[in-house]
């Protein structure tokens, strides 16, 4: 129950952060759309950018569920490769701002470092496609899979937050993917 309360608030907080920002949000916004009393919020957190942390944490869980309900393991590498992009593409124009506030609420309060922890699932899932793909013949054999798995990653996200964080022109979103795609298929076959 009491982890359910926590998850209400932080996906209400979510939401909240992605349609008016962190600096026009109060927790009061967070606690009425949670459906939780404001003491309630004070027990997980102790104000609106403590739960920043916890957000990316969420925002990445959501990010590797919806990969794996997508990139299907008996497709192809470069299939699951456009999969991949498409996914994390989409997810990371829906959070956009989101993204934006945990990337520098974990830089400014020293958080950067739990970013490899939270990350590791993701790292192990991916760790799995290329070792799979080079089972299969697809990828390189001399690849360290375990450093590629993070310049794969890095090179996805990256080519998304370029598009949606910096240029925001959401009309090159096809391109962005073509070269990303593109990119990462030549690199590894």
């Amino acid at each position: 129950m009491a982890q359910d309360k926590k998850n209400q608030i932080l996906t209400a907080a979510i939401d909240i952060f992605s349609e008016i920002g962190i600096e026009h949000a109060k927790v009061s916004d967070v606690v009425q759309r949670a459906g939780v009393a404001q003491g309630t919020f004070y027990l997980y957190y102790s104000s609106k950018h403590a739960l920043i942390p916890a957000m990316a944490e969420q925002l990445l869980h959501e990010q590797l569920d919806s990969l794996k309900a997508y990139v299907q393991d008996e497709d192809p590498f470069d299939k699951n490769i456009r999969q991949m992009v498409d996914t994390i593409f989409s997810v990371t124009e829906r959070y956009q701002h989101v993204l934006a506030l945990c990337y520098s609420g974990l830089a400014m309060g020293g958080g950067l470092s739990e970013w490899e922890i939270i990350y590791e699932p993701y790292y192990q899932w991916m760790d799995r496609l290329l070792e799979d793909a080079q089972a299969r013949g697809e990828v390189r054999k001399n690849i360290n899979v375990r450093i590629t798995s993070k310049l794969v990653t890095g090179m996805m996200e990256e080519a998304a937050e370029q598009l949606y964080l910096f240029d925001e022109n959401a009309a090159q979103a096809e391109a962005y993917k073509k070269e990303a795609i593109q990119f990462i298929v030549r690199a590894l076959m």
